[in-house]
């Protein structure tokens, strides 16, 4: 995706957010979490349940004051300036918020008056997300009618019926079976193609590898790891996975494959997946089971964003939240 110089699309710097409640000690969510989203690239925001991600993400979207610190939206302050900060954003959250009683086209007829668009508009832009998201099916039927997957897929389109810059998605494929989450994928990457500016958590580490330009950790209220997502794999210890595959997994294969103290190993009836932490660790994985009797292949893969991301949180949770 082609880069500019121009200002970024979001701006967060040192935020913070206590939540005090009576009779209980306050709970620090967010401990000073600073990133900026450039225009026109999909930010994937992760992190384990309750690290402050949709926090975070209700800060932005003027749902939530935060304690101090900045967001800005187009250098619209989310605190100082909430309605224009709105006016640049639409955003789908955890709960599903499709009309129930209406039929797909006419909650497309609602939520783009809702948002001033003219009946020539939402005839266009409905006529262009039911295409993208495959909704063409379901065009006729109510809300009430629709499975959890196709509720959360009208959701996503409705919010990008509307021609706002920066779109927020907080776990957009939650309850989608597997076509349907490859639709909305493919949808979410064909908007951002068109210059638009995504933010996204999600707990599936494979859609962020896919989705995301660059992205954020954040653990404990505070980002342990960000940059683009290939600087974030590299920023962990050098992952690499060999997979070797045997007539059958013998103890004595496992024993002597432990000896050489991999990262992490794991084994079905013929296969074992062993994790290392450098190129000549991984050599000498392969050299010990080569002549071995039963072994018939191996693989070698660098380790996913998922692996990267459980060795940088583990790492963290092992030295202590500080």
């Amino acid at each position: 995706m082609k880069r500019t110089t121009e200002q970024p699309a979001i701006e967060v710097t040192d935020l913070r957010k206590v939540y005090h409640k009576r009779g209980s000690m306050p709970v620090e969510a967010l401990k000073g979490i600073s990133f900026t989203v450039r225009r026109g690239e999909i930010f994937g925001l992760l992190g384990p349940n309750g690290a402050g991600k949709t926090t975070a993400i209700k800060i932005l979207t003027t749902l939530l004051r935060p304690t101090s610190g900045s967001a800005r939206i187009l250098d619209r302050d989310v605190v100082q300036h909430p309605l224009e900060a709105r006016r640049a954003m639409c955003a789908v959250m955890q709960d599903n918020a499709v009309e129930m009683f209406l039929s797909v086209q006419n909650n497309f007829r609602v939520y783009g008056r809702f948002h001033g668009m003219s009946g020539a508009d939402i005839s266009r832009q409905s006529s262009r997300v039911t295409e993208i998201f495959g909704l063409q099916d379901v065009l006729n039927m109510k809300g009430s009618e629709l499975s959890g997957g196709q509720k959360r897929r009208v959701q996503v389109a409705k919010t990008f019926l509307v021609d706002k810059p920066v779109v927020f998605l907080d776990e957009a494929t939650t309850g989608m079976d597997s076509f349907n989450k490859r639709e909305t994928l493919e949808a979410i990457k064909h908007e951002a193609s068109r210059g638009r500016t995504i933010v996204l958590t999600t707990h599936i580490l494979e859609e962020a590898e896919e989705l995301c330009d660059s992205l954020a950790i954040v653990n404990h209220g505070r980002i342990i790891a960000s940059g683009s997502t290939q600087e974030v794999k590299s920023s962990s210890l050098r992952l690499i996975t060999v997979t070797l595959t045997f007539n059958r997994v013998t103890s004595g294969v496992l024993r002597k494959l432990e000896r050489l103290k991999p990262h992490k190993i794991a084994h079905t009836e013929d296969t074992i997946d062993v994790q290392v932490r450098s190129e000549s660790v991984a050599m000498d994985v392969l050299n010990s089971v080569r002549s071995m009797r039963g072994f018939r292949h191996f693989e070698v893969a660098a380790a996913s964003l998922e692996d990267v991301f459980m060795d940088i949180v583990d790492r963290q949770e092992r030295a202590g939240d500080t």
